[in-house]
């Protein structure tokens, strides 16, 4: 049957209605996936309770009901971490105490929005189970490896402090932890200023001697920071947050060779150097006090004395205007 040029018409009409419903309907899509807000969590391999999180899918969930997804972001450490934050690739992200410093002297656009507890024995200085080097005396003249910006290089700076010695006493060389256990293994460096579970690697691993931790030295304080105005916006989510980082946590000190047994093959290492490195690490998110705010400050200011940070920095402008969630319970 031959269609007529008025049918023929018709049919165009109709067929050019059916593609822009079509283009409509695909338009669409995006749309209604824009009415799932996306939590975009910046985090490194070592921060262990945040691995258990991922692993398990509790934050998942929790924040389903806020109709809210998750994005993991992973970084090799503190410092790309925080850059990820300025430039807007994280919403959130878990890092030492260091590197919030430097960022923040950089003009990142950051706060914090909480602290886990001190966690001292969690970083050290370390050296090869042959080394002669038997105190942080001995490391005058040195080559140590660290990586910059991270929360070690503070306990670096404060371990020569106490031992009599200055920082440009020894030769820092700055690597990423991976370059740095490679260099340390090698004997390319002296010692080696690392944080776990790296720590409890290379103890475990290659028998490495602690020839001091940050006990009676500094604090190791984990701090959560956010982009801003996400904090501002999203008080919520970062409640829920929280909430399952401190159920989380409890869970993780309470069952320690289960999470390390969940979290082992996420960071590539053998269970029983998890289990240790969990040990070392205290877990309870809460909002900085006043009191934490202050031990950072005094951080900030010795990076400044030492010419590590440009200029001095105020702590407190990086801190939310208001409380974005209570603590925890």
């Amino acid at each position: 049957m031959t269609s007529t040029p008025s049918q023929r018409q018709l049919f165009a009409s109709i067929s050019r209605r059916l593609l822009c419903s079509l283009a409509v309907a695909l338009a669409a899509v995006p749309a209604l996936a824009q009415g799932i807000d996306t939590l975009r969590i910046g985090y490194q391999k070592s921060a262990s309770l945040l691995a258990l999180q991922k692993a398990q899918g509790t934050l998942d969930k929790r924040l389903a009901a806020l109709n809210v997804a998750i994005k993991w972001v992973e970084f090799p450490a503190g410092p790309q971490l925080l850059e990820g934050l300025n430039v807007g690739s994280v919403d959130v992200g878990f890092v030492g105490e260091a590197p919030p410093i430097f960022a923040q002297a950089a003009g990142a656009n950051f706060v914090y929005i909480g602290n886990d507890p001190a966690a001292p024995e969690a970083e050290a200085i370390v050296v090869p189970k042959d080394s002669p080097i038997k105190s942080v005396t001995e490391l005058k003249g040195k080559k140590v490896a660290l990586n910059k910006g991270s929360n070690v290089h503070y306990l670096l700076v404060r371990a020569l402090e106490k031992a009599g010695l200055k920082y440009t006493d020894i030769t820092p060389v700055f690597l990423p932890p991976a370059d740095a256990r490679a260099a340390f293994e090698k004997g390319a460096v002296d010692a080696w200023v690392i944080w776990d579970p790296f720590l409890a690697a290379v103890e475990k691993q290659t028998g490495a001697r602690i020839v001091t931790d940050g006990r009676g030295v500094v604090n190791n304080y984990a701090y959560y920071l956010a982009e801003r105005q996400y904090s501002a916006r999203h008080p919520r989510v970062i409640q829920a947050l929280f909430e399952d980082s401190v159920e989380q946590g409890r869970w993780l000190k309470a069952n320690l060779r289960r999470a390390a047994t969940l979290i082992a093959p996420l960071q590539g290492l053998e269970v029983d150097v998890v289990e240790l490195s969990l040990k070392r690490y205290q877990f309870g998110v809460v909002p900085l006090t006043p009191q934490v705010a202050a031990e950072q400050q005094k951080i900030a200011d010795a990076f400044f004395e030492l010419k590590l940070i440009p200029k001095p920095i105020r702590i407190v402008d990086a801190l939310p205007a208001t409380s974005v969630t209570a603590q925890a319970r």
